[in-house]
């Protein structure tokens, strides 16, 4: 059975006399399901899948594989599962198209496929980084995604049913430096972007059916590359931002500042997340950081480290704080104090994808293509699983329905590479 969230927002702007008013948020419904991951990170924003699931544990080529498909080009973006359908962005750099298809969540059949941008490709940034790194959102009418093209952050919404682009808004310009990856984040009647850059970005409420400001707001002249992710800390919903040195608190609806402080390094990745309390900033460039911030307006620092979780966002399981350091260790944190519960080695490759829970166990995939499952135990760490799949890996998994969507990369004798989306289950 399918549920709708029906918002009605009003929002007042205090103008100039003589000047329009500003557009407000519509107050259409989302339409989402109970086994859908609708966003970056999924329903929660954090990570957390829903635990009453039993997706697989075991997989390989030939083991669990209930479809795969091919995907043009290269990207980073994780699947996105609304309804019947499965979203992904892809990028074709020697086309120079920016892509997002749609596939049939049964059979992985191809339902259609959109190229948003053509041409206007960046200068290549981080050998890492790819020109389709964003995660989709959708509000059950629309999806939604970001891309850097042509020297713009560019907002796009798609028709779910048809990949029709619906309207088109230029965010902010963009100055590249590693790349660009935030996702949109969907909250209430707007869609939430962020370009934050070195030239001078800004973050911006677009109305979910128009693409009109809401609202905007200007960043520092600083890269960063952080999602905005809206959380319930201190009573409140309220949109973090993390990077650019600080750690900022805004009203998603209207964009107001709540607060915002030093807590953060320069370049950050990560998604944040919070244990009602804190909200946990992590970076990499140029100072390696973990800190829990005070989310009451405070300013307040609890605590901080120096271990290198750049890239890996992550998850808060009961008091503790679950982290994967980008050289391959997995830690568990008191998220209170800070202190280390354990840390343990995950093979020999590096971490770009993200951490997700079901249930007490945290799924992982290591840039190789290896998946660990262990288990959110506060007291010692815990393997249960490993399964290879792929020879690259990314992107972070997606867990619904009792099945995990992963992106993967094969490159074969002849050294070409070739992206695949899988969807694995219990046969």
């Amino acid at each position: 059975m399918r549920y709708f969230l029906l918002f009605g927002i009003a929002l007042v702007a205090v103008l100039p006399l003589g000047c329009r008013e500003k557009p407000v948020a519509t107050t259409e419904a989302i339409e989402l399901g109970p086994n859908d991951w609708p966003w970056w990170r999924g329903p929660n924003r954090d990570g957390v899948a829903d635990p009453k699931q039993q997706p697989p544990t075991t997989w390989s080529e030939t083991k669990n594989v209930i479809w795969k498909m091919p995907i043009p080009g290269r990207g980073h973006g994780s699947a996105t599962i609304v309804g019947e359908q499965v979203f992904l962005t892809a990028a074709e750099e020697d086309r120079q198209v920016q892509s997002v298809l749609c596939f049939e969540r049964t059979t992985g059949k191809e339902l259609w496929r959109t190229a948003v941008h053509t041409g206007g490709f960046p200068a290549k940034g981080n050998a890492k980084a790819s020109y389709a790194s964003a995660t989709v959102a959708c509000d059950g009418k629309r999806v939604f995604v970001n891309f850097a093209n042509d020297g713009h952050v560019q907002a796009t919404a798609l028709d779910r049913t048809d990949g029709k682009i619906l309207w088109q808004t230029k965010v902010a310009d963009y100055v590249l430096h590693q790349g660009y990856g935030p996702s949109p984040a969907v909250y209430q009647g707007l869609v939430i972007v962020s370009a934050d850059h070195k030239g001078g970005g800004k973050f911006a409420g677009l109305d979910r059916a128009t693409g009109k400001v809401v609202w905007s707001i200007n960043r520092p002249k600083l890269p960063n590359y952080a999602s905005p992710i809206i959380l319930n800390v201190d009573g409140k919903d309220q949109l973090i931002l993390i990077g650019c040195k600080l750690v900022t608190s805004l009203d998603p609806l209207t964009g107001k500042k709540y607060w915002e402080t030093a807590g953060s390094t320069e370049e950050c990745v990560t998604s944040t997340v919070t244990d009602g309390k804190h909200v946990f900033s992590t970076g990499g460039y140029p100072d390696n950081h973990v800190a829990a911030i005070v989310a009451d307006g405070s300013g307040k620092v609890a605590w901080t480290n120096t271990t290198r979780v750049y890239v890996p966002s992550l998850l808060v399981h009961g008091k503790h704080l679950y982290g994967i350091q980008d050289a391959g260790f997995a830690t568990c944190w008191n998220s209170a104090t800070g202190k280390e519960v354990w840390s343990a080695r995950l093979g020999k490759a590096g971490f770009t994808s993200s951490p997700v829970l079901v249930g007490n166990r945290i799924f992982v995939t290591n840039e190789a293509g290896k998946t660990f499952i262990f288990k959110a135990n506060s007291e010692k760490f815990e393997l249960e699983e490993e399964n290879q799949l792929g020879d690259e890996v990314f992107s972070t998994l997606t867990i619904c329905g009792s099945r995990v969507y992963t992106r993967v990369a094969k490159v074969g004798a002849d050294k070409k590479r070739q992206e695949w989306l899988y969807c694995l289950g219990t046969k």
